[in-house]
């Protein structure tokens, strides 16, 4: 048994998955392996409270909370998330969660809505590569779960750089892509910082039905992805909707 805290894949198939795109992109697991534990072992080496192992579960706890014991609507923001979807999620009483730099829409809203909007934004899941989106949240000290895999080793090495020059550095819960057990770190499934932001939502124990995808897109490259191969994007969106159908969660 787990503890409260430990936000684990509300299905197998979901770890299943992940090795189907490593197998499927040619990727090592010993790459996702080594850039979870260098990940670890670089927020546990800093002095930052809020990043030692206690405090990020705490963070979750804190999470849970917000989004599970006080029974309330998540909107998850997809890169192709358009102001006028926050806008209307924000007319009743809905958290959000942006995949990575997703967050990046709420700045484009009016002045007044845009303040009432990052209030509401109750973390970011990230990979560390989302831009402006991402490094606005990091500013405003908002929880960031961090995930390693492989390749984005220099990408978390930037965003780690950037939080602990902020006056209050943003929370930190990590997350990996591995089949292991890494203490100090959780794999609630997913692949894409969308479908991912939808297995910790799902894993912190928000209902289905409580569950909003805005902006999750599988025809286009939206415009609050980071950068990439358009061809690679376009079959990492395909794996993304295996894992929103797996979840049992509409877009």
């Amino acid at each position: 048994m787990g503890r409260p805290t430990d936000l684990l894949p509300v299905g197998d198939e979901l770890l299943s998955i992940q090795n189907e795109v490593r197998e499927h992109f040619g990727w090592r697991l010993h790459s996702d392996q080594s850039s979870a534990t260098s990940l670890l072992e670089a927020v546990e080496a800093t002095e930052i409270d809020d990043w030692s192992r206690p405090r990020r579960a705490a963070t979750v706890a804190g999470l849970i909370r917000r989004m599970v014991l006080r029974p309330t609507e998540v909107a998850v923001l997809g890169a192709a998330v358009e102001a006028d979807e926050v806008m209307r999620a924000l007319e009743r009483p809905t958290l959000l969660v942006a995949a990575d730099g997703s967050a990046g829409v709420l700045s484009t809203l009016p002045d007044s809505t845009a303040e009432r909007a990052w209030s509401r934004l109750a973390c970011v899941v990230s990979d560390a590569d989302g831009g402006e989106g991402t490094t606005e949240a990091i500013k405003r000290g908002i929880p960031i779960f961090l995930h390693a895999h492989g390749d984005n080793v220099a990408d978390w090495n930037s965003l780690l750089e950037l939080a602990t020059v902020t006056a209050t550095p943003s929370p930190l819960v990590l997350t990996h892509q591995t089949p292991d057990t890494i203490p100090g770190m959780h794999n609630p499934g997913g692949f894409t910082d969308g479908d991912r932001a939808a297995c910790v939502v799902r894993s912190m124990g928000v209902p289905i039905e409580a569950i909003t995808m805005l902006g999750t897109r599988t025809d286009i490259v939206g415009r609050w992805s980071g950068a990439t191969d358009p061809e690679i994007k376009m079959q990492k969106l395909q794996w993304m909707d295996r894992v929103l159908r797996t979840l049992g969660v509409d877009y």
